[in-house]
């Protein structure tokens, strides 16, 4: 999945986002409590871009506000931002909205 700053991002119906003690993770949830097979947890900025993530905000606009919250440049915070965007896209988690 090709990301752009342009594109806007909505989360999966079947993730459940959860913080457990300091731990950050997003559950895949199905019918059957068997089928669960992975549980992903994200670090706290993974958790925030997650939270950031919402159907209406840019790619970019996510960047803007991690540069603004974080220490980090908008280059590292693009890159950072697309690997993750990526491997989360990767798992069926997020999606481009059409």
């Amino acid at each position: 999945m090709s990301i752009s700053l342009d594109d806007v991002l909505k989360k999966s119906d079947n993730i459940v986002f959860r913080k457990i003690e300091n731990e950050y993770i997003l559950v895949p949830v199905r019918s059957n409590a068997a089928d669960l097979d992975y549980i992903y947890t994200l670090n706290e900025i993974g958790a925030r871009i997650w939270e950031l993530i919402d159907g209406i905000r840019t790619v970019g606009d996510v960047r803007d506000i991690i540069c603004s919250e974080y220490e980090v440049t908008p280059e590292t915070a693009a890159a950072d931002l697309s690997a993750l965007i990526a491997e989360l896209a990767s798992l069926s988690i997020v999606a481009s909205v059409t």
